[in-house]
Parts: C-alpha cells; sequence; structure tokens
C-alpha cells in the first residue's frame, strides 16, 4: 500500500513529489526548508531557527501519517555552510537526543533558494 501526502508547496507540482510518502510501516519525508503555511522564510539567516522549524515541521507530517518522532531512524542535513553545524546539532538534538537517529550533515553549495540555509530529509520505520 502507498500513501502520498501533500502540503500544498508549489514546488510539489512544479517537480512532481509529495511532502512525504508512505509504503507499508515506512515513511520518507522530502527535503525540507523553513518556509510557512503562508510561502514565508522563518529563521532568517539563522541555522538554528531555520533547523528547528523545519523538525518541527516533519514532525507534524510524521505524526499526521501515524507515525512518531520515536520511528525515525535516518535524518540527512543539508547545509549551506558547513561551519554552523553546531547550530544546526543543537536543533537536531532537542528533537532526537534520546532517539539518536543515523544522521549525515553535508555542505552543499546552495539550495533551491539562497534564503534557505538548510534542508532535511527524514527516514522513518513504524513498528507493526
Amino acid at each position: 500500500m502507498r500513501r502520498n501526502y501533500s502540503s500544498g508547496a508549489k514546488w510539489e507540482d512544479i517537480v512532481g513529489y509529495s511532502r512525504a510518502v508512505q509504503v507499508g510501516n515506512q515513511l520518507e519525508v522530502t527535503g525540507t526548508v523553513a518556509v510557512d503555511a503562508q510561502g514565508r522564510l522563518v529563521g532568517k539567516g539563522n541555522f538554528y531557527e531555520q533547523t528547528r522549524f523545519i523538525l518541527e515541521k516533519v514532525k507534524k507530517v510524521i505524526e499526521d501519517a501515524g507515525f512518531t518522532l520515536d520511528d525515525v531512524i535516518r535524518t540527512r542535513i543539508f547545509v549551506t555552510d558547513i561551519s554552523k553545524w553546531e547550530e544546526v546539532g543543537r536543533a537536531h538534538r532537542e528533537f532526537f537526543g534520546s532517539i539518536k537517529p543515523a544522521t549525515t550533515i553535508l555542505e552543499v553549495s546552495a539550495l533551491i533558494s539562497p534564503e534557505f540555509l538548510v534542508e532535511i530529509e527524514v527516514s522513518a520505520i513504524r513498528a507493526d
């Protein structure tokens, strides 16, 4: 069984993707940036604030799909400045400090818009 979850973001139809895709007990959450429901940037210039907002957004889709943060097995974090890894890591720890999923932090040359400093993907598996 496959279920697609949409956020309504303009990019979903332009690129042809879903906010998240569930197949059975597995959930994949697409790369997520710090944009609110009205399409406004959250945390301009602030790696910590963008990461925190992204993880709140990811938590919501995970819970909407019937999963919890405890089901998260991997996070992939893309940053535009690797020297800010501690700010990003601090926000990540606030959500996953006791869960400790496998995590990768990578520096990339750019994200889809220069105002985005962080993008995060998440994989979750629910024990059924």
